[in-house]
């Protein structure tokens, strides 16, 4: 039980990549507080938590307001006493060319996707820098790394989530706090099941391993970011995409 007695907040953590997170960290010790906008999804996770033996509390957060991120924190640390460990894993997609793209879908998606990463890793900085140690883990995507059609929104602000890790990794290195972010590739989740069938073949054939990931494969390598057994690495991009970004 790597993480007993730890503290996480999971953006985002409602369905997918991180509900699988969530649960991942909780099965090995670690006070889940579960973030998400939506509340239904929220209670079914912190229901499925709660009856697997761990321990977990949820928030509802717009993570793109930044009143709502600072009570949330508070509210977090108010509860379980501290902050320990941050997923910043929160993200929406408004997919079209860019001649096509309404400005507002510009928007949305980078104040969801950057800001709302931002913005909780402003709010939890005191409360680590009082422990002298903390894990923040921002997942960012393999097409913040080479761009993709129709998902210049997305891109940029998953581009946008690795400058902020190498940015974020060198500040607050000093204070034991280590900052590392994941590339998923093609992930099943909620997310990508209603893209066309065109588009998923088109992921596949440029996948080498020829077949989609699970919540489950990002989630292992989360926990590993977020356990002691990797305290000497900090500033990392690291892909979990079955070889698409070779």
């Amino acid at each position: 039980m790597h993480l007993t007695d730890k503290v996480a907040i999971i953006t985002g953590s409602g369905r997918g990549i991180g509900a699988a997170i969530a649960k991942k960290l909780a099965s090995h010790g670690a006070k889940i507080a579960l973030v998400d906008i939506n509340e239904n999804d929220l209670s079914a996770r912190h229901d499925e938590i709660v009856s697997s033996n761990g321990i977990a509390e949820y928030f509802k957060c717009d993570v793109s307001n930044w009143n709502d991120v600072k009570q949330t924190t508070d509210s977090i640390v108010e509860k379980f006493g501290r902050i320990d460990i941050l997923i910043n894993n929160a993200g929406i997609t408004r997919d079209n060319l860019i001649m096509r793209m309404p400005p507002d879908d510009w928007d949305i998606v980078l104040a969801v996707n950057l800001k709302g990463a931002f913005l909780f890793t402003k709010a939890i900085v005191r409360p680590m820098m009082k422990n002298r140690y903390g894990k923040i883990v921002n997942i960012s995507s393999v097409v913040g790394i080479f761009g993709n059609a129709a998902q210049a929104n997305y891109s940029a602000s998953k581009a946008g989530i690795i400058g902020l890790t190498k940015s974020t990794a060198k500040e607050l290195a000093s204070r034991g706090i280590r900052c590392n972010a994941v590339a998923p590739g093609f992930i099943e989740t909620e997310m990508t099941k209603n893209l066309p069938e065109k588009a998923v073949d088109e992921f596949l054939q440029a996948t080498p391993l020829k077949y989609p990931g699970k919540p489950d494969d990002v989630a292992e390598l989360v926990m590993f970011l977020c356990s002691p057994e990797s305290d000497y690495i900090t500033g990392e991009i690291i892909r979990v995409d079955g070889g698409m970004a070779i």
